[in-house]
């Protein structure tokens, strides 16, 4: 499946593009059937696009819903929290439209109740997604969705809890919700991504991020980032 890849100076270059992407999208998709429904990762320039993207006039965000990728199950308001974030760099109207994961009362160890709330947030999704906006980790992971990792073989939920990574389990969506997407974007950033994004293009089979298969698959992508393709 082909994956498109625009390469920009740097990573404000890539926020700024990034959320003039997803502004047109919204656009487009709310004047042909009345609502947008996109789901979004966190990360450093990920926040940063989602302030450029409150800067932009017109987005019509009466009729775009927004719903998580991933997130880790900590307290609400921890500052490990993807939500914590989003929030922070969303604009007012935008962030009365997220759907948030929940994880905030949950103990990682009681594994009913988690669970119960992947059950939950997975039949609150949408029948399929606009867009979802990806990150690709150095591991090549993506989502939430890392090397080794039961949930990379979940394929009869759309939401899935993970073992523990980097400290923390996590809710995540699954390849299934992915691949159901029209378009996968990716926000790539910085030189320790260049080796995952090589192996992205290339189709490597040992990455998470290339099992996504969505319609439509698109790199947004700094220099650094791309200085091994």
């Amino acid at each position: 499946m082909t994956l498109a890849i625009e390469v920009l100076p740097d990573p404000a270059a890539v926020a700024a593009r990034g959320a003039a992407f997803i502004a047109a999208a919204a656009r487009a998709g709310v004047a042909a059937t009345g609502s947008f429904a996109m789901a979004v990762s966190g990360g450093t320039t990920p926040w940063a696009m989602f302030a450029a993207l409150g800067a932009l006039p017109d987005v019509p965000w009466d009729g775009v819903g927004i719903w998580q990728v991933d997130e880790r199950i900590a307290p609400d308001g921890d500052d490990e929290r993807g939500l914590t974030h989003l929030l922070a760099s969303l604009p007012t109207a935008a962030a009365g439209r997220v759907h948030a994961m929940p994880v905030g009362c949950l103990d990682p160890g009681d594994q009913p109740a988690l669970d119960a709330a992947a059950a939950a947030y997975g039949a609150g999704l949408p029948p399929a997604f606009d867009l979802v906006h990806l990150g690709l980790g150095e591991d090549g992971h993506t989502a939430s969705l890392v090397p080794g990792d039961p949930a990379l073989d979940v394929r009869d939920l759309s939401v899935a809890i993970t073992g523990v990574y980097r400290g923390r389990r996590r809710m995540t969506l699954t390849y299934p919700v992915l691949d159901h997407a029209s378009l996968a974007l990716w926000v790539v950033t910085g030189a320790e991504k260049a080796r995952a994004l090589r192996k992205l293009r290339d189709g490597d089979s040992s990455m998470p991020a290339s099992h996504v298969n969505a319609r439509e698959r698109i790199v947004l992508a700094d220099t650094a980032a791309a200085s091994r393709l």
